[in-house]
């Protein structure tokens, strides 16, 4: 079975606030073709554009390559040489950054294709008994006002989400209040509902003002403080997972083993987030997950995207080991509520795990028509 094209979609909602920290008012929707006639489809969570071209590229020399070329006419199923190959034939212009998050939309295109190759979900292509409903944490955008707040998560809780991480937002602006809009979330979801922060980067690379937030966190219950300073500033992470009283959640913005096993090696966290649309796709995140497990670490998966992430997510969410929690976004746009039919089914606060071939999902061809750029 030989890939006979490798198609990106730009898809684009009508209007966009650019203000707001939400990956899901577009997507780039992957969708590899074999000879055969299988069709894959995968998802990255990145600029479509800049993500267009690194795989489109032509060919300037031995290891600057656009990853369509590197892989056109190869056997579909043979991922872990694909990955290789993509990755080597694209270490001058990649290794991070987009032309990894390329890679994983590739990655999980191809996880498809060898799902319905072999007539199995992808959850049982990773695991004999992959668990069948997975809970769920409603993920949304903080709001600027205690009152807002409490709506927010009082609406959620009657939707029967059990968990709600609250994120970015106002967050980072003053400690004090961030501390405050928690405690709003708190009373609003009652005693029994986990709730989790997302700050954002918001704390620059002050462990002092984390180490604050995070206490308040802890006396309100919340189960982690996530990302509250940028990436790539891993000696402050290191030093508040060691003054911390919660766990420290990151992750979503690192790729591939190595940024993994430095994070792991530094004590850089207590819960590794890897974005399956980002980190290099299923394959690269079972190497990851392995990882963690040697660190008891606990794994999350980043997950702010359409259905075509939420898939991909639960099907290794159902076979990875330890509590398991789902990311899900709840925020009101076309791609992220409608781009998969049917939709994911939501019941109780567990997602069920697809259990059609492959990813399980289709793709609503008539919202990609209205919203499809290029």
């Amino acid at each position: 079975m030989k890939i006979a094209d490798v198609e990106t979609i730009i898809l684009r909602q009508a209007s966009v606030d650019e203000s707001r920290a939400d990956g899901g008012q577009d997507t780039i929707v992957i969708r590899v073709r074999t000879d055969d006639g299988l069709i894959g489809v995968g998802e990255v969570d990145s600029s479509p554009e800049v993500v267009a071209a690194a795989i489109h590229a032509p060919k300037s020399n031995a290891v600057v390559q656009g990853l369509r070329g590197l892989i056109l006419g190869e056997d579909a199923l043979d991922r872990a040489t694909l990955w290789d190959r993509m990755f080597r034939g694209s270490i001058y212009m990649g290794r991070r950054g987009v032309v990894m998050h390329a890679m994983s939309g590739i990655d999980i295109a191809l996880w498809d294709i060898a799902g319905q190759a072999a007539g199995l979900p992808i959850a049982s292509m990773l695991g004999s008994e992959p668990r069948t409903k997975i809970r769920t944490y409603a993920s949304i955008l903080m709001e600027d006002t205690p009152e807002r707040v409490a709506e927010r998560v009082s609406d959620l809780r009657q939707q029967g989400f059990t968990a709600c991480k609250l994120g970015w937002g106002p967050l980072g602006q003053s400690r004090d209040h961030d501390v405050l809009l928690a405690a709003a979330a708190r009373e609003a979801a009652g005693a029994d509902m986990d709730l989790m922060l997302d700050a954002g980067y918001g704390y620059g690379t002050s462990v002092t003002d984390a180490v604050f937030v995070a206490e308040g966190l802890a006396e309100l219950g919340f189960r982690w403080l996530e990302e509250p300073f940028l990436p790539d500033e891993l000696g402050a992470y290191a030093e508040l997972t060691r003054q911390s009283p919660l766990p420290v959640a990151m992750g979503e913005q690192s790729t591939a083993r190595w940024d993994f096993e430095l994070l792991a090696s530094m004590r850089a966290a207590n819960v590794f987030q890897p974005d399956l649309a980002r980190c290099g796709g299923i394959t690269e995140f079972l190497l990851i997950n392995d990882i963690a497990a040697k660190h008891d670490i606990w794994v999350v998966p980043h997950a702010w995207k359409t259905g075509i992430l939420k898939a991909a997510s639960l099907h290794v969410n159902a076979v990875i080991g330890g509590e398991r929690l789902q990311e899900w976004c709840v925020e009101a746009n076309p791609l992220t509520l409608d781009l998969v039919e049917p939709h994911l089914l939501v019941e109780d606060g567990f997602a069920v795990v697809p259990t059609s071939p492959g990813l399980g999902i289709q793709l609503n061809q008539e919202l990609m028509d209205a919203l499809r750029t290029s």
